[in-house]
This record gives structure tokens, C-alpha cells and sequence, in this order.
């Protein structure tokens, strides 16, 4: 991809059964096309079938238990990895820019995404790039890395937007912050 075109802001949000891929499984993916001043070009969601021999990790399953929506939604028509993969590096490829991951935790939603990517495609459409939101919370507010979560943060960051654990929703949420605090931290005053 051409490194001069504009930057397309990839909030992405993943939902799994486990802490690591490969013994676990990603269910669910979510993502969101933004523009700087928020502008939403697209949107991406689909649900993984889980890995052959992977198993849901109990520590996990049991926080699922306190979602049973959002669990029901991410169990909701899965289809194969690769075919996942392969259509979301279709979707990437078509849009008018240079696509930046951006993630609450990216370290997180990353590792599960560039995991899969490599195995199911052999791409990798974000090289190793993530921004990640808190950090850039960090880096804005000049405070500590354990004082720049969610309840710590300005209210103007945020849209009255849902966090409910489907994948999909909480990438527009999380994309919608990164690009509150973006256009804040862009500003002549900033």
C-alpha cells in the first residue's frame, strides 16, 4: 500500500475465548473505516468458527457468562478463518488510503488480528503498526499509564456510544474516542 495516501484510522475490536491465539479462538471481529474528523467510510464485522483443536480457556468462558448477549451475538453465523481473513484484507485493500490500526488495548485486539492475518492470508496490511488509544491518552494528558483509562478521561472524549462487547460496537465506540481526543490534540490550542 501506498505510504502517501491518507491515513484511515481502523478502529478494531475482537471478540475470543481464550488470551492467546492458536490454543484459543477469535469469535468475532469489528471494525470501522475513519477519517480524522470521524468520518465513518465503512464498516466490517463477521463471526469466526472457532480453530480445530482450540478450546475455550475457563477463566474466559466464565466472563462470558456475564454477556450472555453479546456472547449469543458473536456465536451468531460463523464462518472459516480464512474466509474472514481473506475478505478483510479485501475490505482494507479497497479503501481510499493508508489503513493505521487503532485499538483500547491495541497490544490486544493486535496480536489476535495480525495473528490471524499471517495464518489464514500470509498479509499484512498494517505492517506491525497499532496506535493504542490509552497510550495516546497517556501521552496527551502527560499522566501515567494507570491513570489514562477510560474513567480517567475527559468526558468531551467521549459519544454517548454503547460498549457492549460485540465487536463491531465497541470498535465505533473506541474509534469515535480516538478520534475525539485526535481532532482535541490536532487543535491550534492543544
Amino acid at each position: 500500500m501506498n505510504a502517501t495516501r491518507q491515513e484511515i484510522y481502523i478502529s478494531v475490536d475482537i471478540e475470543a475465548d481464550g488470551p492467546i491465539p492458536g490454543p484459543h479462538s477469535m469469535l468475532s471481529l469489528g471494525s470501522v473505516a475513519l477519517l480524522p474528523d470521524k468520518t465513518q467510510l465503512s464498516t466490517f464485522s463477521a463471526n469466526l468458527e472457532t480453530l480445530p483443536g482450540a478450546t475455550g480457556d475457563p477463566r474466559t468462558m466464565e466472563w462470558w457468562q456475564h454477556f450472555p448477549a453479546a456472547w449469543k451475538a458473536s456465536r451468531a453465523d460463523p464462518r472459516p478463518a480464512v474466509e474472514v481473513m481473506t475478505e478483510y484484507v479485501a475490505w482494507l485493500e479497497n479503501l481510499p488510503g493508508t489503513p493505521l490500526f487503532v485499538g483500547w488495548p491495541a497490544a490486544w485486539d493486535f496480536m489476535w488480528v495480525y495473528w490471524y492475518l499471517i495464518r489464514f492470508t500470509n498479509q499484512r496490511p498494517f505492517s506491525e503498526c497499532a496506535i493504542d488509544i490509552r497510550s495516546y491518552a497517556m501521552g496527551m494528558r502527560k499522566t501515567p499509564f494507570y491513570k489514562s483509562g477510560k474513567s480517567n478521561l475527559p468526558k468531551r472524549w467521549f459519544d454517548e456510544l454503547p460498549h457492549t462487547h460485540i465487536a463491531l460496537d465497541d470498535a465505533i465506540e473506541q474509534g469515535s474516542l480516538f478520534c475525539n481526543m485526535l481532532r482535541e490534540n490536532s487543535s491550534p490550542e492543544a
